[in-house]
């Protein structure tokens, strides 16, 4: 179990995996994946710079939206490490 603080709460939540898949792309291009969380992928010349644009794409997908004036949702805020 790993700890995260949401608001001064500590929240006891599992920890949990996702998969990269890596895939032979065109002209020498390598296109990483991550099928959990649809619309993340990219690609780069290597395996570590495929790697490294997936993460980048992955975060961009779970960054928060911007909060409309008058959107008076609640939210709370999750902190995810990847390793």
């Amino acid at each position: 179990m790993t700890e995260s603080q949401a608001a001064g709460i500590v929240v006891h939540m599992p920890e949990f995996d996702l998969t990269i898949l890596y895939d032979q792309g065109e002209d020498g291009w390598i296109v990483a994946s991550v099928p959990a969380v649809p619309g993340v992928l990219s690609q780069g010349r290597t395996r570590d710079e495929a790697r490294e644009n997936v993460l980048d794409a992955l975060a961009l997908m779970l960054s928060p939206e911007p909060v409309e004036d008058d959107d008076e949702r609640e939210r709370e805020l999750l902190h995810l490490i990847t390793a």
